[in-house]
């Protein structure tokens, strides 16, 4: 399959459907990946890079978690795993349904191993680094920048150095090393939203938010080339989700004007931008391409898996923007009371929900994308 230029299978289309159409269009966009990811069932690993949306347990693993962090508590992994595990969710997540489509093992958080949590891992299976609160960014370009207090110690940059530690005990050569990490899965992301959602939060300016997309990109690219230079030969890369639909962001930014939002009850503007960085990331993944030409470089297309949901939520037999578990107002997300925090509360059935905690997704949710991005299931609404 050529994965190169505009065939790219998870490519965001160049012209612009209508709405009625578009989830159907993706369908089939999405279904000609399904061949690369599965062919013959011939990935023995995943190694996962990012933040909250594919933790599985790294930051619930860390020597000094904060202890008041809300994924911590229940009902977070309610529904699957009977249990908080340190994912944001109330169940498996993107990863985990990845992982399963492909006969293995969920994909076990680094610092857990490292800190003894798991007699049974074999790093044959490979390893997730992807941290809650993670950022493609360092701390210092946020201190320039006049942010502070960005949780920037797992940024992608520490996160690649975690692998680079353990990569000798997997392979002791550059040959060798290819010929493992050839049958592995490389999740690289999703990565990057935080990096545009802490200064949102702080009020900084659309105009400002969008000078971080090219450093974002760039932190992206130089790990996906150091990770090829490695060995790596197939690596997903997802693209930001439409951010617009979020509860989070739905409560943050309020607006009494009609215009501000489409016909989902989505804020277009902010739309637009996870469409302008989703393009841009799209842009420099074909020119990855062209410089690695033996490797597979895929764009996930989280936009477009998700959107249908958004558009057509009682086709699909979800309720909505409002999240799942939260304290209340128009999109059940407070910041005071976060889900698993006191007071908060979540519906005794999180299936018919998209959003979790406003900022997270549900396992019914994740599920729904997965099955678009890679086990094949053909969701056109009814």
């Amino acid at each position: 399959m050529d994965l190169s230029g505009s065939s790219s299978p998870l490519r965001s289309l160049e012209r612009r459907p209508s709405t009625e159409s578009l989830a159907l269009i993706h369908v089939f966009a999405l279904l000609s990946f399904i061949p690369c990811i599965r062919g013959g069932s011939s990935f023995s690993s995943i190694f996962s890079f990012g933040d909250s949306l594919a933790d599985t347990g790294n930051l619930y693993f860390s020597s000094q978690p904060p202890t008041s962090f809300h994924c911590f508590f229940p009902p977070n992994g309610q529904t699957y795993f009977g249990r908080p595990t340190g994912r944001c969710s109330d169940g498996r997540l993107i990863i985990d349904f990845i992982a399963e489509s492909l006969g293995l093992p969920f994909v076990k958080p680094y610092l857990g191993i490292k800190n003894g949590q798991f007699d049974d891992w074999k790093i044959e299976e490979g390893v997730n680094f992807a941290v809650v609160g993670a950022t493609a960014l360092d701390a210092d370009f946020f201190k320039e920048k006049g942010i502070h207090n960005v949780p920037t110690n797992d940024s992608l940059r520490i996160q690649l150095g975690w692998y680079k530690d353990l990569l000798p005990s997997l392979c002791n050569s550059s040959s060798s090393c290819k010929n493992v990490l050839g049958k592995s899965l490389f999740l690289i992301g999703e990565i990057g939203g935080n990096d545009f959602t802490y200064p949102f939060a702080l009020g900084k300016s659309l105009t400002e938010v969008k000078t971080y997309v090219a450093p974002v990109i760039n932190a992206i690219s130089s790990t996906i080339s150091e990770l090829i230079d490695m060995g790596a030969q197939t690596l997903m890369v997802p693209g930001n989700f439409p951010i617009g639909c979020s509860a989070f962001y739905l409560t943050l930014f309020q607006s009494k004007d009609e215009q501000d939002y489409d016909g989902a009850g989505c804020l277009k503007w902010l739309n637009k931008f996870a469409e302008y960085y989703n393009e841009k990331l799209q842009s420099e993944l074909n020119q990855l391409r062209g410089l690695h030409p033996h490797a597979i470089i895929i764009y996930a297309d989280y936009y477009n898996a998700a959107l249908p949901l958004y558009l057509y939520p009682t086709s699909f037999g979800f309720e909505g923007l409002r999240a799942c578990c939260g304290s209340g107002g128009p999109y059940n997300c407070n910041a005071s009371a976060l889900c698993g925090a006191p007071g908060a509360i979540a519906s005794d059935d999180p299936s018919k929900f998209i959003s979790w905690d406003g900022v997270h997704l549900t396992e019914a949710a994740y599920r729904f994308i997965a099955k678009r991005l890679v086990i094949g299931q053909d969701v056109v609404p009814k």
